[in-house]
């Protein structure tokens, strides 16, 4: 094997998936800072923003998930030169997640009573619901804002997103500062105060990124003068089709990780704030993973616009191995600094939750070494389906991934992580075993489709998915 056949992608691999990953992480980073600013003020307040947002990462899955659709039918469009399909993909798309956003918003707006039903600490289902109510809403322009991003990723602009979301983590920091902690006269609103920081931003991230692309040459023939309420049934069929099922493979994957939330609400709220710290530091790097998957997305559908399936096949594995070194470099920091990182998120010179503090810091710290194993398996798995949804390929992977968290993950956390067992750890060896699970079955299924097409084109009679 010539490995410089893949390392030759590296370059133009990152060049792609960079801004993408600036992009996922200014998503991620919003949460980063409303964690520490919050964190500041106690655990109870931290453990309200983790429950809170443990509905909100159900609905963003789906909301994101859906929109990923979006991506390979522009990627294929744009390699084809088929500008007509382009027009109609960005026009569908744009409403579809338009109308999801509002009807994700409903639902986590109406959901809030079952927070009462969980079994959660009272305090912070009492500081968790105001929170929740400004939260929710910002469902709408999050997603809207993912139809625009995911469309600019499938013409390889992805720069334009990661430019949209730096400006509103800026916003978001300062507002952020401002309401939480009451400055320049404003009053103290703590955690509500976070809520209206992340509503304020992401509106302004909408606005930003779909002016811009009005302006832009590639992109200006394309989203100007569409007549967004004149609909063609089969484009919608075929992005639902698609957005569906690629929406329930996030959702698989983000309710699982929301699931450890709530197990461990059950522990209690120390348990509960550790496991938000360890999410967030995990979600950080995750988010590296999910720009290689998008440049998997967007490179795997040009060529399979192409029809060039051993292009494709070389371009996909490429990008496979740089995720895995990735991966493993950051497996490595995760286990080194696993004691130090969390220290971030509290206030140790707090002498009245001292103890709660150094509980969360004990709690934490272990279960970062559980992350620093799965570094690995969530990369693959990502990546891979990034690939697999370039293909259009989503039924097949959709029923993997259920398997993977929910036969396999979500059991070994549930019964790991009772308090007689191993507590927080033992939730987390699920989801290290789930996603581990998922890493092989999805590159099972790649592996075995690519060379499957490759076969069928040799044989002068190639198998387009739809």
């Amino acid at each position: 094997m010539n490995i410089t056949q893949y390392t030759s992608e590296f370059k133009y691999n990152w060049k792609l998936a960079a801004p993408v990953m600036l992009g996922m992480l200014g998503h991620t980073f919003v949460s980063f800072v409303d964690n520490i600013m919050v964190g500041q003020i106690g655990t109870a307040e931290l453990a309200a923003v983790s429950l809170g947002n443990s509905f909100m990462f159900i609905a963003m899955s789906i909301g994101i998930g859906f929109s990923t659709a979006i991506t390979p039918l522009i990627a294929e469009a744009d390699s084809s030169n088929n500008l007509e399909k382009a027009r109609s993909t960005y026009k569908h798309g744009l409403f579809l997640c338009t109308t999801l956003g509002i009807l994700l918003f409903l639902l986590v707006f109406f959901s809030k009573p079952l927070m009462y039903l969980m079994q959660q600490p009272e305090e912070v289902v009492a500081l968790a619901i105001p929170y929740l109510d400004l939260v929710a809403f910002s469902l709408i322009p999050l997603v809207i804002f993912q139809a625009i991003k995911q469309f600019s990723d499938g013409m390889s602009m992805t720069k334009y997103p990661m430019y949209a979301t730096l400006i509103a983590n800026i916003v978001n920091v300062v507002l952020n500062y401002v309401l939480i902690f009451g400055k320049f006269g404003f009053p103290e609103m703590g955690i509500v105060g976070a809520a209206y920081g992340t509503l304020i931003s992401r509106v302004i991230m909408v606005i930003y990124l779909a002016v811009l692309l009005r302006y832009k040459k590639r992109s200006a023939q394309i989203v100007k003068n569409i007549k967004f309420f004149v609909l063609d049934i089969l484009m919608i069929k075929k992005i639902i089709n698609i957005g569906s099922l690629s929406a329930m493979q996030m959702f698989f994957e983000v309710a699982i990780f929301t699931s450890a939330i709530w197990l461990s609400g059950l522990l209690g709220k120390n348990p509960q704030a550790a496991n938000q710290i360890a999410l967030n530091l995990s979600s950080m790097t995750f988010m590296v993973a999910m720009g290689l998957s998008v440049a998997s997305m967007i490179r795997v559908g040009n060529q399979k616009g192409l029809q060039n399936f051993k292009e494709l096949r070389r371009i996909a594995f490429s990008i496979f191995f740089l995720g895995l070194i990735l991966a493993v470099i950051f497996a490595i920091l995760f286990f080194i600094f696993h004691k130090v990182m969390p220290t971030i998120y509290v206030d140790l010179s707090d002498k009245v939750n001292y103890v709660d503090n150094m509980e969360v810091l004990s709690i934490a710290s272990k279960l970062l070494i559980a992350a620093a194993f799965f570094q690995i398996s969530d990369s693959i798995q990502v990546v891979v389906l990034g690939a697999l949804r370039g293909l259009q390929d989503v039924k097949i992977p959709t029923i993997l991934t259920f398997i993977s968290y929910w036969v396999v993950g979500f059991p070994v956390s549930y019964f790991l992580g009772k308090e007689d067992m191993y507590g927080s750890f033992g939730i987390w060896l699920g989801l290290l075993a789930g996603l581990t699970t998922a890493s092989i079955l999805l590159f099972i299924r790649f592996n075995s489709l690519t060379l499957k097409l490759i076969q069928d084109k040799e044989d002068n009679s190639p198998e387009l998915i739809n």
